[in-house]
């Protein structure tokens, strides 16, 4: 088993710490782990590999690779380091990047519909091997994001949850390391040198959203470093009573204990008028 250094037992310690607290690998697990390329896919699958080895291979760990035919790819340093670390593997072939440009216009986002057409993929194939769990390389630092989108621009209060069933039941999600910070992830990249395939499709796309929130949260640690922990903390500390969701509260029926018993009239009219809506 590999000597971690100080930057990996921390990322180790909590990617055991989310796996353990939310149940996400269980003895005799076949887990795909999505390796994109990139540098948390790498991290998680390192992670994943380590904690195989210190737990005796109580389950099983494959790399999948997805070559959505981008321009640039070359796969063959990340074949080189999977075969030296003998992690089984496959890196499957599918143009799934000319669907994407030519269905979504120049200077529009590409992520939502390339991440669709990757997760058809990834699930098809995952039941087709008679995988029980798939692996996904999200971060901290993307579910904080991913909670503030939602909130800014879709008006949800909704993340990426650590673990999930897909929506046809067949297949059970997991993010290892939801706990670990995108700041050790990048050192740890470093430190280990891997042979990151970088993503030629939305990394020109300097202004997304996502890009736009992740500098509005870095400006806001620079005031308050505990601001990215507390929003993590927040996704785990839900108080309906004191939100506007009539479905998990029911504010309709409150009233203070020395109220009349008699049940009075509800206010019977709201006022309509065709100069406003609804939208808020």
């Amino acid at each position: 088993m590999p000597e971690l250094s100080k930057i990996g037992k921390k990322l180790a310690h909590y990617t055991s710490k989310a796996i353990a607290e939310f149940k996400m690998i269980e003895k005799g697990d076949r887990v795909m782990v999505c390796l994109s390329g990139g540098k948390d896919s790498f991290t998680m699958l390192c992670m994943l590999d380590f904690l195989r080895q210190k737990y005796h291979y109580s389950f099983e760990i494959f790399a999948f690779t997805l070559d959505q035919a981008q321009p640039g790819w070359n796969d063959s340093n990340l074949r080189a380091w999977l075969e030296e670390r003998r992690i089984p593997y496959e890196i499957m072939r599918k143009d799934t990047y000319s669907i994407v440009k030519e269905k979504i216009p120049e200077g529009q986002t590409y992520c939502s519909l390339c991440s669709r057409l990757r997760r058809g993929n990834i699930y098809t194939y995952a039941e087709q091997h008679g995988f029980t769990k798939v692996a996904l390389g999200h971060h901290r630092d993307d579910l904080i994001r991913t909670l503030m989108m939602s909130i800014l621009y879709s008006g949800q209060i909704k993340s990426m949850p650590p673990k999930l069933l897909s929506d046809n039941k067949k297949h059970v999600v997991i993010r290892p390391l939801a706990y670990c910070q995108e700041q050790d992830i990048i050192a740890y990249a470093k430190e280990q040198q891997f042979p990151i395939i970088p993503c030629n499709l939305c990394g020109s796309q300097e202004n997304l959203a996502r890009v736009r929130v992740k500098k509005l949260i870095d400006e806001l640690a620079k005031e308050n470093p505990k601001v990215p922990s507390n929003m993590l903390h927040a996704l785990s500390s839900i108080n309906p009573s004191q939100l506007m969701d009539s479905s998990l509260w029911d504010f309709k029926s409150l009233k203070a204990e020395n109220a009349a018993q008699t049940q009075p009239e509800a206010f019977p009219l709201v006022f309509d008028s065709a100069e406003f809506d609804d939208s808020l």
